[in-house]
């Protein structure tokens, strides 16, 4: 029957897998991560992937020593947010969004939330790195 023989393969599934069962370990979590790093590289359109991701999300929303930084996390605008990403990823400083931004103030006063990105600016940064302007926004 396909119910006992789906709720083997669930079960068999939550045994490989102990974070799809709700386990909360940290071994668990970690090898999770690894599972998941392994098949963004070789199956990213694996419907497994698209699971394991949920649950780590679920687990770290869940840890109490990243609560405060998913509050502060969830409370930064997207396109500040977004342009944190591209210096940490491409190892930039306030002072190279010049062209894109303008001066090194300006960046710094945007980071720190006292004022936005700018339509153009928008424009500049999606045009700069090829990327949606709905990142930024």
């Amino acid at each position: 029957m396909i119910t006992t023989e789906t709720l083997s393969t669930v079960n068999n599934l939550i045994k490989t897998i102990p974070l799809f069962g709700g386990c909360s370990s940290e071994k668990e979590y970690e090898q999770a991560l690894e599972l998941s790093e392994y098949l963004l590289d070789n199956d990213p359109q694996s419907p497994i992937l698209t699971m394991l991701i949920a649950k780590i999300e679920e687990y770290e929303d869940n840890l109490p020593e990243l609560a405060e930084f998913n509050e502060r996390i969830a409370k930064t605008p997207t396109g500040v947010a977004m342009l944190r990403v591209l210096m940490d990823q491409y190892g930039l400083n306030q002072s190279d969004f010049e062209n894109e931004i303008s001066k090194k103030s300006l960046v710094s006063r945007i980071l720190n939330g006292e004022r936005s990105l700018t339509i153009e600016a928008i424009k500049r940064l999606s045009e700069r790195f090829g990327l949606p302007v709905q990142l930024f926004i």
